[in-house]
């Protein structure tokens, strides 16, 4: 059982406390199949509130977009209380004027979308959530409150590249940030952002299945004696061996074509092994968070691993973007599905954050490797050497073997072998290359001298 307060501006001078029970909690919550909402406010998360906004408008619904410039400044000038009270007004008020009073969604720091009946008054909508704000301004001011309806023609779309096509400017509505930001700017744009977006959907399905890409190999040595003991499977698009996947990569994520992706790297790098087994190569492939949850990507990669049990002497598994692992008791079943058939797992970008904490506690790993900007931000720190040797530390009490990344330097190298740091990559022991032997041949010894 919880409470929730709100204000309603038509009503001035009067305070609401809605009292909800954990059933109604739970109905709003994540417990939808597929929905994230946000308990408190009822208001959809940003990927979910994409996907229902696709499926209302085809119903004949339409689409708007609230920002609220300021509005994380004033939040953070009000109490916890405040702050509550706040969020349930704005969602209160959204969620009244939704096609089925369930049609919102908070998609970042003071930016909404709303899917609403045709012809909705888009300035009162306006008026009436600023003068909410000003209730917890004690300069009456409140936030501005801009909204702007969005004109989308859906015509030869299919719904599932509709829904992915919005989530991705959705994001780019919510990562616009300053005074010359306009909704009605995004608003106007948005049906030949989606279009763009839908049009580098098929593109990157195109290559994906068409395997157009390729492997670069980035070697991982051993800290004191140099010797490589795998090499990480990094993807180069386009035969472009200087120009960073970022950008590809980053768009899979946003929408959703990662664990598409993830597959047909894996599959390319199975085909690689068969290839040239007789070397004994082994070589870690790098799986999304997004992916460790994805039944369809879990059932592939089993049905190929099982193919071919040999492949676990020679294949590595590196979970990357950690953040976006949704259920870390899901993900680690995942991890432990793999280390039962043989395969050791890797957790990247560890001490990039608190939350690798939680995730080193719950996800049962073999390897962690330790985030390239916290290795180099340790080296300056004033305690950055201790608070190195005790990562380290922590891990070798857990039998967890540890990676720096970006090692660039002489000074680098040193540093984490002082730190207790077993394995090593970064650009001081050579590029990314298609040729893995390559950087054997290049290899400076007198650093392992």
């Amino acid at each position: 059982m919880a409470f929730a307060g709100y204000v309603m501006p038509d009503l001035k001078d009067h305070f609401f406390l809605a009292l909800r029970t954990q059933a109604h909690l739970d109905e709003k919550g994540d417990t939808e199949e597929g929905v994230k909402r946000d308990k408190s406010t009822g208001l959809l998360s940003g990927d979910s509130f994409s996907e229902m906004a696709v499926k209302k408008l085809q119903g004949g619904g339409e689409l708007t977009l609230v920002n609220m410039p300021g509005f994380q400044d004033f939040y953070n000038t009000l109490n916890e209380d405040e702050r509550q009270v706040l969020l349930n007004t704005v969602g209160t008020t959204l969620r009244a004027n939704s096609l089925g009073r369930d049609s919102a969604g908070e998609v970042g720091d003071g930016k909404f979308g709303i899917v609403h009946e045709a012809g909705m008054d888009v300035a009162a909508l306006e008026a009436k959530i600023a003068e909410a704000t000003k209730a917890f301004d004690p300069t009456g001011k409140g936030v501005e409150v801009q909204a702007a309806t969005v004109e989308l023609d859906m015509t030869g779309v299919n719904e599932g590249d509709l829904a992915k096509g919005l989530v991705y400017t959705i994001n780019h509505f919510k990562e616009q940030v300053g005074d010359s930001f306009n909704v009605k700017d995004i608003a106007g744009n948005m049906d030949k952002l989606v279009k763009e977006a839908v049009q580098s959907l098929n593109n990157f399905r195109a290559l994906t299945a068409g395997n157009d890409f390729q492997i670069a190999f980035h070697p991982i040595l051993d800290a004191r004696t140099g010797a490589v003991h795998h090499y990480e499977a990094l993807v180069r698009f386009n035969g472009n061996f200087e120009e960073s996947p970022y950008k590809y990569i980053t768009f899979a994520e946003e929408t959703g074509l990662i664990t598409e992706f993830d597959i047909a790297m894996a599959r390319k790098c199975v085909d690689w092994l068969r290839k040239n087994r007789s070397d004994k190569v082994s070589i870690a492939v790098n799986i999304s968070g997004m992916s460790v949850g994805n039944e369809m990507y879990i059932k592939d990669l089993h049905a190929m691993l099982d193919a071919d049990t040999w492949l676990r002497n020679f294949l590595v598994f590196e979970i990357t973007e950690s953040a976006r692992v949704a259920d870390l008791v899901q993900a680690n079943n995942f991890v432990q599905g793999l280390r039962k058939k043989g395969f050791h797992v890797c957790l990247d970008d560890f001490g990039a954050g608190a939350a690798s904490f939680q995730y080193l506690s719950v996800l049962e790993v073999d390897v962690v490797k330790l985030d390239g900007s916290a290795v180099k931000n340790a080296q300056t720190a004033p305690k950055g050497r201790a608070f190195m040797r005790a990562l380290t530390t922590l891990c070798k009490t857990m039998d967890v073997e540890t990676i720096a990344e970006m090692v660039d330097s002489k000074e680098g190298l040193e540093f984490v072998r002082d730190c207790g740091v077993e394995y090593v990559q970064g650009f001081l022991f050579g590029k990314p290359d298609a040729d893995p032997w390559s950087f054997i041949k290049k290899l400076d010894r007198k650093l392992f001298g």
